[in-house]
């Protein structure tokens, strides 16, 4: 077998790992955590407003009081690609069989938990759990099929299934009556399984441990910490910075994965203001950057020559071309009554991937961009509240090819999300 062969055939296993991370709406990160946060579109690191705070910057948490918030969220995605009928005839290389293709299973659903208590005026402590995850991309049919050789045939349905499950403790202390800190410890769990890449056992460190291995699991840890403060009596700002989440290897897919099986959580870090436009109007701006270049199951190049250093589950693995991206969100929220608080918001990110690696990443539709939300709190009494968010995501089409993959044919991947979320929340003493 040729190396350039042999080079199309580890990018196209590689390619399959990268849609364990589709699920997230700005590439592998959540657009934002609790719904008055999701509300508007995730901006408010200087705007803490339930005991799902800490996941934005932990230093709010001080600001909540006592509170516990339960909520889930309706997750609908619709991802997919198109392998373009331009193929090469003579000589034919591996290809994508012709057509467009959807991914099964739309619809998911998202937990997410949340307690405060104030230990005393300048300090509090609490527990929050998120998901980031319940999306798998799953075709019905073996789209590797043109890639069988010896190594193993392509079994059907094709896909991964990918989820993470978050538990952070935040503390936060007031300095003084303007500024606060805090840190939050976090742990987290991550589950992976793929099926049907057989054609690509051939081409890893380890051919075992690539597809059809059931669910493997990973556990890690990380750290956020935060500051935010007064800067006038209407002008508050804040910054907030989540280290990597060190991840076990995931074992089973060692020869997946770079550096046999790392897959961990890459860093990132956000500032922003909230300014009291009116009594009654608040409005939020937050800039975000995400670190994907930290992670070299994500951020490796493939455009490179195939060679002992580069097999699918090796240190130097091929990857998918991730780089770091910037999101600018922002947000206006109406109190209109006593009751009643009105929310809307607006984000956009840098494209995560370039046109030349479209192709690359079919499994992986990342594509989406843009995000608009709206939101509300609705005040019920006794200390109780049901707070709703709605977020679309704009359908993003990104068109190229990846010539070391299917030689000049082209394609397209494509998503656009809806999800509904909804929390209650109860205020104790």
């Amino acid at each position: 077998m040729t190396i350039p062969r042999l080079i199309r055939y580890s990018l196209a296993a590689a390619f399959v790992a990268a849609a364990s991370v589709a699920q997230a709406t700005n590439g592998y990160a959540p657009t934002g955590f609790g719904s008055t946060n999701k509300g508007l579109a995730g901006a408010g690191v200087a705007l803490p407003q339930d005991a799902l705070a800490g996941a934005t910057n932990p230093a709010g948490m001080v600001h909540v009081g006592n509170r516990f918030d339960l909520g889930i969220a309706l997750f609908a995605p619709d991802r997919g690609f198109t392998a373009d009928d331009n193929a090469a005839a003579v000589p034919p290389p591996p290809s994508v069989p012709a057509g467009t293709y959807e991914s099964r299973n739309d619809i998911f659903l998202i937990p997410h938990i949340g307690w405060n208590r104030q230990l005393d005026d300048n300090s509090s402590i609490g527990v929050l759990l998120g998901a980031n995850g319940g999306m798998n991309t799953e075709y019905g049919t073996d789209i590797w099929r043109n890639f069988n050789n010896p190594a193993g045939t392509a079994s059907s349905p094709t896909g991964v299934d990918f989820a993470q499950l978050f538990v952070g403790v935040p503390y936060a202390l007031k300095l003084n009556e303007r500024h606060a800190i805090g840190v939050m410890p976090i742990v987290a769990v991550q589950g992976f399984k793929a099926e049907g890449l057989e054609p690509f056992q051939g081409f890893s460190v380890a051919p075992d441990k690539v597809t059809n291995n059931g669910y493997d699991y990973s556990w890690g840890y990380g750290v956020r910490i935060g500051w935010m403060g007064e800067v006038t009596p209407r002008l508050t700002a804040g910054v907030s910075a989540q280290s990597r989440l060190y991840m076990q290897r995931f074992d089973d897919y060692a020869g997946l994965f770079a550096e046999h099986g790392d897959f961990d959580v890459p860093p990132t870090v956000t500032a922003g203001v909230s300014f009291k436009a009116t009594a009654d109007v608040t409005l939020v701006a937050d800039w975000q950057r995400i670190f994907y270049g930290e992670v070299k199951s994500l951020s490796n190049p493939n455009d490179i020559m195939l060679g002992p250093d580069s097999l699918l589950g090796s240190n130097n693995g091929l990857g998918f071309g991730w780089e770091d991206i910037d999101i600018l969100k922002l947000g206006v929220q109406w109190q209109y009554s006593p009751a009643l608080t009105l929310r809307a918001g607006f984000s956009h990110a840098d494209q995560l991937f370039d046109n030349g690696e479209a192709l690359f990443n079919v499994l992986a539709p990342a594509t989406v961009r843009t995000h608009a939300s709206l939101g509300m709190t609705y005040h019920l009494g006794e200390g109780n509240s049901l707070s709703l968010a709605y977020t679309h995501a704009f359908r993003e089409k990104i068109t190229g090819q990846n010539p070391n993959f299917t030689g000049p044919q082209t394609g397209s991947v494509q998503m656009a999300q809806h999800e509904l979320e909804m929390s209650w929340a109860w205020l104790f003493d």
